[in-house]
């Protein structure tokens, strides 16, 4: 334990190895809520050897001359950064996002626990000792993280979705090397109006500085997140206004062809009645054929369910995908038809991309069942699927690029589901994709 106190100890100045041990906390602090490459004896790995290349550098260094400083800590952030890239599965512009929170919260954290022990060396007159140092840096360890975790407890699930660009990034980085140029002045530059000679003043405007940086990035954060949220609900307002529309919309050419397809087998009675030929009858009976399919399928007994089906039914042979679906759509009644072509839509427009993205057509299946069990209603939504999913809060992520306007579509069903208190499960097994919805049916239903 040593290494805690060197036999010639210097108080006016932090050993580096507090520094690595909040560093390596700070970047574990915001690594584990992300999505991560690699879980387990992987990360324990990763982490460990960032720790070992960040303790060596950090210690070898540690004492250098003032004008080395700058240069040095530069290399220490780009160690952080390195970690927090290799560790999850983000853009480097994120990761730096992330490596400046870190890097404020290691700074804050190390400046307080080694103030804190200087103010119980001098003032309360505590004993050089390291269980003495090892005490102090355990319980303002354990209040600068616990605090900081239960001020950011609600927004961590969320860390994964937050949209960084550069905008982001430089703001975030310009608010910490502020934060971190005006706390350190005082070691490279003494006689200035914002710096000190006296160590315990130094110690004072560091820590203080630290924290105001600290608070800034928070509050920035906060902003960011409070933002993308709104947006996020917004956007979801307006894909479910949107489905109802398309739905609407559907309703109307439905009934037009309903229309038509009833005029046209009025017309196939009166050409039988006149063809005198049996290849016009063969052909007459295969148009009749074809019209008796389109009149039974997707009649479930939900109005909403039946136009949603025949729209996507069509969208479907468009595209060689072949639809199925089982459903007794009356049992669908105590849903609000907007709530209907929210969840049906998107689980139906989800499927359909998943297909398509297949090269065997003989696999762009696509199978839909409704059907009520005591007093739940079992929907299941199924469709062939080649590949990994990674999940995001519980739902798959998006696959495209640009994530900020995609991935809404298990959104708004889980929300739609969350709605009449279901569940929402999904699962990948056998070359099936499986949306398996769970309704409660209301007693009046």
């Amino acid at each position: 334990m040593m290494i805690l106190l060197p036999d010639v100890v210097d108080l006016s100045k932090t050993p580096g190895i507090y520094y690595v041990i909040t560093y390596w906390l700070s970047c574990v602090f915001y690594i584990l809520p992300n999505p991560r490459r690699f879980r387990g004896w992987r990360l324990t790995a990763v982490l460990l050897g960032f720790l070992l290349a960040l303790g060596a550098f950090m210690i070898a260094t540690d004492g250098i001359a003032v004008q080395w400083f700058f240069p040095c800590m530069f290399v220490s952030v780009s160690l952080m950064l390195l970690c927090i890239k290799a560790c999850c599965a983000m853009s480097w512009k994120k990761a730096g996002y992330f490596c400046a929170r870190a890097f404020a919260l290691g700074e804050f954290a190390a400046a307080l626990e080694w103030q804190l022990f200087y103010f119980g060396l001098t003032v309360l007159k505590f004993p050089l000792a390291w269980h003495i140092n090892l005490l102090f840096l355990l319980i303002s360890h354990g209040l600068v993280y616990g605090v900081m975790y239960l001020m950011e407890r609600k927004y961590r699930p969320d860390y994964g979705r937050l949209p960084i660009g550069w905008k982001e990034l430089q703001t975030a980085a310009m608010l910490c090397f502020t934060a971190f140029a005006v706390s350190n002045l005082s070691y490279a530059f003494k006689n200035t109006p914002f710096s000190s000679t006296f160590t315990a003043e130094i110690f004072i405007i560091r820590t203080l500085v630290a924290l105001g940086g600290l608070i800034m990035l928070y509050a920035y954060h906060s902003q960011l997140q409070e933002l993308s949220t709104r947006l996020e609900v917004d956007f979801l307002q307006t894909m479910l206004h949107m489905q109802y529309e398309n739905y609407r919309i559907s309703e109307e050419t439905i009934a037009l062809v309903d229309q038509k397809y009833h005029d046209l087998k009025h017309q196939i009675r009166l050409l039988r009645s006149e063809a005198d030929s049996e290849r016009k009858l063969e052909y007459l009976d295969r148009m009749e054929q074809e019209i008796r399919q389109y009149e039974v399928q997707n009649k479930t007994g939900n109005r909403v369910l039946d136009t949603l089906l025949s729209a996507k039914s069509l969208q479907c042979q468009h595209q060689g995908i072949s639809l199925t679906c089982v459903a007794d759509g009356a049992e669908l009644s105590f849903m609000h038809p907007m709530d209907l072509s929210a969840l049906f839509g998107n689980a139906l427009d989800n499927a359909i991309e998943g297909v398509c993205k297949l090269d065997d057509p003989e696999k762009r299946l696509i199978h839909v069942s409704i059907a009520r069990q005591k007093q739940f209603l079992r929907i299941r939504v199924e469709n062939c699927y080649e590949g990994e999913l990674a999940y995001e809060n519980g739902i798959p992520a998006t696959t495209k690029a640009d994530k900020r306007f995609h991935g809404f579509g298990l959104k708004s069903i889980r929300d739609v589901v969350a709605k009449y208190n279901g569940s929402m499960t999904i699962s990948t097994q056998g070359g099936w994709f499986e949306l398996r919805i769970l309704l409660p049916v209301p007693s009046a239903a």
